[in-house]
């Protein structure tokens, strides 16, 4: 996999709406300028919005070719260094059709966001360059007040350091607190909570060794069967990431999408599996139960699954790079980046 450079203050980084277009709509368009007032003067970027990401809902949901051509213009142009999406949606997938991979793949640059940006995630691995799993725009980086501690340490570690043998910790806290996206409550902060299970382990041991490839999990249906999703041996020795919406699917959903996997035969050549922490917890304890008793289903029970990672819909998250290698130690419960996804300019 192709790494793209690590970002430097100074650099230019895109924004652009590839699924929902609601950055820009009256009542939220708020949340883009504090995004990047926080960007340019927390972490010292330049922010640009590429031409069609601010023309709001309408605009985006009906021209998915024009969301496709910011993607596209922002991989061709030099001066841009990072990519971030705006917010994830249900509609990625309609820019297939409009996605030239030799492009991303002769222009990496950081790539990052979540949700339903997992489309434009297996979009990346098919052109063959690394990408990142982490904060949006409207979400993470437009947060009232400031960003959570450990999503801003994970983007300086991450992004803009060489983090080779990095360790990814639980965060020591989490919220289920949502704050309504008005302006009026622009100085109103998420409360927090301790964090009391840190990570978990559902079953398997030791240690094992693989590149990341997943996302999230209520977006598979949509992409399996296209060219993006992945054949059984692009799985093979990958440890798959997982994580739910913050639609919350239900346990038996979550059983229906596991057991897909399964007869496409890719629990038989993963390494393993991470799970993100469930939005607010809700079916924290039945989605435990659910991996378990499908694992068992298709006799793999011994396949090591790690769980409550800070990823996708949870609150705070981190960012976790699909592509480069990372190790889990099942004995001591601990996470590293075992190569830095970036290189040095």
């Amino acid at each position: 996999m192709i790494k793209p450079e690590m970002l430097k203050k100074g650099d230019k980084i895109a924004v652009v709406s590839l699924s929902s277009g609601m950055l820009g709509d009256d009542k939220f368009i708020h949340k883009y300028y504090i995004a990047k007032k926080r960007l340019e003067e927390e972490f010292g970027l330049e922010v640009v919005a590429m031409p069609n990401a601010l023309k709001g809902s309408k605009f985006i949901y009906e021209y998915p070719e024009a969301r496709a051509k910011d993607l596209m213009d922002a991989f061709k142009d030099d001066s841009i260094k990072g990519i971030f999406c705006a917010i994830g949606g249900d509609d990625s997938i309609r820019l297939l059709p409009y996605i030239d991979y030799d492009v991303i793949r002769n222009n990496p640059k950081i790539f990052m966001g979540y949700s339903d940006t997992t489309v434009n995630h297996l979009m990346m691995n098919k052109a063959g360059i690394v990408s990142f799993y982490g904060p949006s725009i409207m979400c993470e980086f437009g947060e009232y007040v400031k960003m959570f501690d450990y999503t801003r340490q994970a983007v300086e570690d991450i992004l803009f350091n060489n983090c080779e043998n990095y360790e990814i910790k639980s965060s020591e806290v989490w919220s289920n607190d949502f704050v309504s996206w008005k302006e009026e409550n622009m100085n109103v902060a998420k409360k927090t909570l301790p964090e009391e299970h840190g990570y978990e382990i559902l079953q398997g041991s030791g240690i094992i060794t693989g590149k990341l490839l997943g996302g999230c999990i209520d977006v598979f249906p949509m992409v399996i069967g296209t060219e993006i999703w992945p054949t059984k041996a692009e799985w093979k020795d990958k440890i798959l990431l997982l994580e739910t919406s913050e639609e919350k699917p239900s346990p038996d959903l979550v059983t229906y999408y596991l057991r897909n996997l399964g007869v496409q035969g890719i629990f038989d050549v993963i390494k393993g599996i991470i799970v993100g922490k469930p939005q607010d917890e809700k079916y924290y304890e039945e989605y435990k139960e659910v991996y378990k008793k499908v694992l068992k289903e298709f006799n793999k029970e011994e396949l090591p699954i790690l769980y409550n990672v800070n990823i996708g819909h949870a609150y705070p998250i981190g960012i976790l790079p699909l592509g480069t290698d990372i190790q889990i130690d099942f004995t001591n419960k601990k996470v590293y980046l075992l190569e830095s996804p970036t290189k040095e300019k």
